[in-house]
């Protein structure tokens, strides 16, 4: 097998990177419908159920910057191809689970993996393509994202009916040894030997800091918003940000150069537009699912059905949007979409306790619509203001805002929808039975939490106003000047 340079098939590298970005959220998305046959299997108690998922996404955060900060000095395509070798193995291990302990660990493990090689993933992609192209490229990067999350639950319904919840991990495997195959034809000529050096005091703070943060937003329901656990651990987690700013500042090669978002306006708003974005987007569609079922007792067939409109058209839109973005720059497709997506869920909280497709269906379409003008366009430009020796630290930041907010939105908009149920309200957003609910009162929370979304969303859209024009940081033009001159060019394989 002939080997050749990364730079002189960009669209090679696209392709086995859309199947890294496929597989993690099918995985996520896919073990959500598994979960009661994983549980009545291994006997999971309702707490360890929580800590399968929360493991897995706990895990994934954390590895998210390290890993970049690693891909940087050592290689990106190498660090990648460590990520995918380690999903894979850990999902056989997770497959082959015998009890809870087993398979909680198991699972935490398989989100390092997972956090290797999707926040690889775009600096990798934003390596070999040029800023002019990149909107196009990582607009497929982020479909393959989009239809991971949409497919999961299909694609889990199917292969636990059909083979049993052990396949949803096994399933993993081939598949990325065939990504792992194909790249490698791949060469990084720009890979460095030795061992990469880390700031470990700051990634051991960091890590403290978003577990400290992410913990209780998983637990908080259950635990209690007011309960001693989760304010002391809100409190850790604010002293370590604290901490972690100061030792960056300090230290000669930090984890994270806080100087990205100093030096640059547009990369500062893009990643806080991106934690907006999904903090206001990523809860209504759990909790819009919650709604269809328990209040209007729609089967999860038909809910799947109504719901996923909206990551159909996220997937139709995106490349385009992405490609739009090369042209035009990213403010006005950013802040358009931040609009639409606040539209939508203005809609929504609107709802009558009824729930018509009539309104449901054009709410997802609206909030679809605004995720993908806002996702592909965003992550490009912030790409494009980082400099060529930091794309890994920037697409690992990108992917933490998307990690960070989908765990802020489960919780801020859980709780307030969850307020309205009494002491086991929390139950029913983290999927636990409970007694019947009252659906009136479920309508209520869930229409003051779409309200707040909509606010947040709105809040996103001037931060995106705030970037300023178009722009591509400098360092990632002279990574293009030096690459080879397909790169520069954009050449298809």
């Amino acid at each position: 097998m002939s080997r050749v340079s990364m730079y002189d098939r960009p669209w090679l590298v696209l392709w086995v990177t859309c199947v890294g970005a496929f597989m993690s959220p099918l995985d996520f998305s896919a073990v959500s419908v598994a979960l009661p046959d994983m549980g009545h299997s291994v006997h999971l108690s309702f707490s360890e159920a929580l800590w399968v998922q929360a493991g897995y996404l706990l895990t994934y955060t954390l590895a998210l910057v390290p890993a970049g900060r690693i891909a940087d000095q050592w290689g990106r395509l190498q660090v990648w191809r460590v990520g995918v070798a380690l999903f894979a193995a850990t999902s056989l291990i997770t497959g082959v689970s015998m009890n809870a302990t087993w398979l909680v660990i198991a699972r935490s493990l398989q989100g390092v993996g997972a956090g290797i090689l999707t926040g690889t993933a775009v600096a990798l992609v934003s390596t070999v393509f040029a800023p002019q192209q990149r909107g196009r490229a990582i607009g497929f990067n982020v479909t393959a994202v989009y239809l991971g999350l949409s497919t999961g639950p299909l694609i889990g319904g199917l292969l636990v009916s059909g083979l049993g919840w052990r396949w949803v991990f096994f399933i993993n495997v081939p598949v990325a040894a065939a990504a792992l195959l194909v790249s490698r034809r791949l060469v990084d000529p720009e890979r460095r030997r030795g061992r990469p050096q880390l700031d470990w005091p700051g990634a051991l703070v960091l890590a403290l800091a978003l577990g400290t943060l992410l913990i209780p937003l998983i637990f908080g329901a259950e635990w209690g918003w007011s309960s001693n656990e989760v304010i002391g651990l809100f409190c850790v987690s604010i002293v370590s940000f604290v901490a972690f700013a100061f030792i960056e500042r300090n230290v000669r090669a930090p984890v994270l150069d806080l100087g990205l978002f100093r030096r640059s306006r547009l990369f500062a708003a893009a990643n806080a537009a991106a934690l907006l974005n999904y903090t206001a987007m990523f809860g209504s569609l759990a909790l819009t699912a919650i709604a269809l079922q328990v209040v209007s007792g729609r089967s999860p067939i038909a809910t799947g059905t109504i719901l996923i409109f909206q990551p159909a058209i996220m997937m139709c839109i995106s490349p385009f949007a992405g490609r739009l973005s090369d042209r035009i720059g990213s403010r006005l497709l950013c802040t358009t979409g931040m609009v639409s997506v606040a539209v939508g869920l203005g809609v929504l909280s609107t709802m009558p306790t009824s729930l018509p497709i009539s309104r449901i269906i054009p709410a997802m379409c609206f909030v679809g619509v605004g995720m993908a003008m806002f996702s592909s366009p965003n992550m490009s430009s912030a790409m494009n203001a980082a400099p060529s020796d930091a794309l890994g630290v920037a697409g690992g930041v990108l992917t933490l805002m998307r990690s960070l907010g989908q765990s802020m939105s489960i919780a801020i908009l859980g709780a307030i929808t969850a307020a309205h149920l009494g002491a086991e309200g929390g139950r029913v957003i983290l999927g636990g039975h409970v007694s019947v609910i009252s659906g009136a009162a479920y309508m209520d929370g869930y229409r003051i939490a779409m309200a707040v979304a909509a606010g947040i969303a709105l809040a996103g859209a001037v931060v995106s106003l705030t970037r300023g024009g178009r722009a591509a940081g400098t360092g990632s033009m002279i990574s293009v000047a030096t690459a080879p001159a397909s790169v520069a060019e954009g050449g298809l394989p």
